[in-house]
This record gives C-alpha cells, structure tokens and sequence, in this order.
C-alpha cells in the first residue's frame, strides 16, 4: 500500500461538504461573537475554536499507522453504505495487508482536547460515568462491515452523548458531553472491537476514521448546542 493511499477523508464528498457547511457555519457565528460565550462554558477559548474544527476536519484525512495485520484479500477503491452514510475504501497496491492506523482529526485532536476539559473542569467521576455509558451504548451498536472496519450508525454516539451528559450535570453538560462523547465512542466503537477486525478484508482499520469519525465530529456540535441550551436556562 503506498503512503498517499494512507491518507483519504474517511467520507464520500457530499458528507465531507455537509460538515465544511457545518465548520463554516459555526466559524461564522464565533466571528460574529453569537458563539463566544457558549465555547467558554465548553472550556474551549474562543481564539482556538477554528483550530480545533478546521484541525478536527482536515485531520480526518490522515491517518497514523501503528500495526499491521497479518495478509489477506483485501476490498480496495469502492465505497461502503452504512445506515444512509457512505464511506470510502481506499485504493490498494503493493501487498494485501490491513493497516491499523490512528485517525488525526477523529482521535488525536479529540482525545487531547478530551484530556484538556477534563483538567480544566476537573470532572474526572462524571466523565469516567459518561464515557462508560456512551462506550456500551457504542459497542453494542457497532457493527464489522466487510471492506470498512468498524462502523455505528452515525446519530449513536451524539444522541447517547446528549441524554447522558443532560442526565449527569445540567450545569457542565456541555464538556462532559465533548468528553464522555468523544472518549466513549473511540473506545466502545473502535477500541473494544479491535478483535474483529481481521477477516474484514479493510486495507486501513482507522482508529476515529472511516465508520466513527462523523458520529465523533458530530459530538462537537451537540457539546455547543447543549452549551447553548444552558446559556438559555441560565438566563431565565
């Protein structure tokens, strides 16, 4: 498998430019200080909000590899449908191997920015609680798909998010929305299910990739609809 077919946007173009309307949207709002507030009771400074969507975004498209799999036929260059969402395969030349990589924009950057307002908020019992519920909700939910990896019906860890952190603290829903969010879908879709993985003929098994970096990139948005719910409440 050459390098550059390491790196792909885990999702077909009409999805990618649905998210980009997203990022772009938010963006705007932030410029025009309507977000400002509701990103501070995230805990996220307003100055770095285009650097985390634009990295979480752009990062979706690379891929660290970590392991390999041992050989076999591998599915290659098509694309997968998975309750109406549609996921790229990417191309495979050289040697049918599996690549287990670590998805930057669906992993890395949530992940540390999951570390980050977890020190921040110090909400190390309710986060722990949050992300066990979203973890078993996600595992069970998960499904092999031949050729893709692992995948979740994309509205899963968002919806399951927003009841758990609703139901754990009104006051800081929103961070631990981001957190047990972000944390419970990277372990119950991708981690817990690492063993199921071989035999599925995917050139890349992408941790936060193809499968769970949508429903992951959607928690963000529910982490600033929540924050903007408080905000209301909080005034009346």
């Amino acid at each position: 498998m050459r390098l550059s077919s390491m790196h792909y946007f885990p999702l077909a173009w009409p999805f990618v430019l649905a998210l980009v309307v997203i990022v772009t949207v938010i963006i705007t709002l932030v410029e025009l200080h309507i977000l400002k507030d509701v990103y501070r009771r995230i805990g996220i400074p307003p100055r770095y909000v285009l650097l985390v969507l634009l990295g979480s975004l752009l990062g979706s498209a690379i891929n660290l590899p970590v392991a390999e799999l041992p050989p076999e036929a591998m599915a290659a260059d098509e694309v997968v449908d998975f309750f109406g969402v549609r996921y790229v395969v990417p191309v495979v030349e050289e040697w049918p191997r599996t690549i287990l990589a670590v998805n930057v924009g669906g992993a890395v950057i949530p992940t540390l920015m999951s570390v980050y307002l977890l020190a921040r908020n110090r909400l190390w019992v309710k986060a722990a609680m949050a992300t066990a519920a979203v973890a078993a909700v996600c595992y069970w939910l998960s499904r092999p798909m031949p050729g893709l990896g692992i995948a979740e019906p994309v509205f899963v860890p968002s919806v399951t998010t927003a009841i758990v952190a609703l139901l754990l603290s009104r006051e800081q829903a929103a961070p631990l929305a981001y957190i047990g969010g972000s944390l419970g879908t990277l372990i119950g879709a991708d981690l817990l299910n690492l063993g199921s993985i071989r035999g599925l003929g995917a050139p890349v098994a992408s941790i936060g990739g193809a499968g769970t970096f949508d429903g992951i990139f959607l928690i963000g948005i529910v982490a600033v609809l929540i924050a903007s719910l408080s905000q209301s409440w909080s005034r009346h």
